[in-house]
């Protein structure tokens, strides 16, 4: 089956070819924008290094995508998703977290509207 062909990198004056948006370099740079001034200042302290070992041991539990398995369908787990989110007054016990595939994870966001 042919490849998608390569296009230029969307970074100003890059003239690199790629086959995502940004080529190697340039995506990284881009990430460290997003962490340095997009994302919240107290991100790291709602998800650090406890929410990555609660999020492995709730993995390891539940390892097939929640929403998937309802429909009979077997999807490993790419996201763990908060029920009600942390902004929201959500916590990080098990009975607040979903595993999901990222598919049903986008759809779950997409209708709720990005809280």
């Amino acid at each position: 089956m042919p490849h998608k062909p390569k296009q230029g990198c969307a970074y100003p004056n890059c003239p690199k070819l790629t086959n995502g948006r940004y080529c190697e370099e340039h995506q990284r740079l881009i990430a460290k924008q997003y962490n340095r001034f997009t994302r919240a200042l107290d991100v790291n302290k709602k998800y650090g290094r406890a929410w990555k070992k609660i999020r492995d041991r709730y993995v390891q539990a539940h390892p097939l995508c929640e929403q998937c398995l309802k429909q009979g369908r077997t999807t490993p787990t790419e996201e763990v998703h908060h029920i009600i989110p942390l902004s929201r007054g959500g916590t990080h016990s098990t009975d607040n977290l979903m595993s999901l595939c990222q598919s049903c994870h986008n759809k779950i966001h997409h209708d709720l509207g990005d809280r």
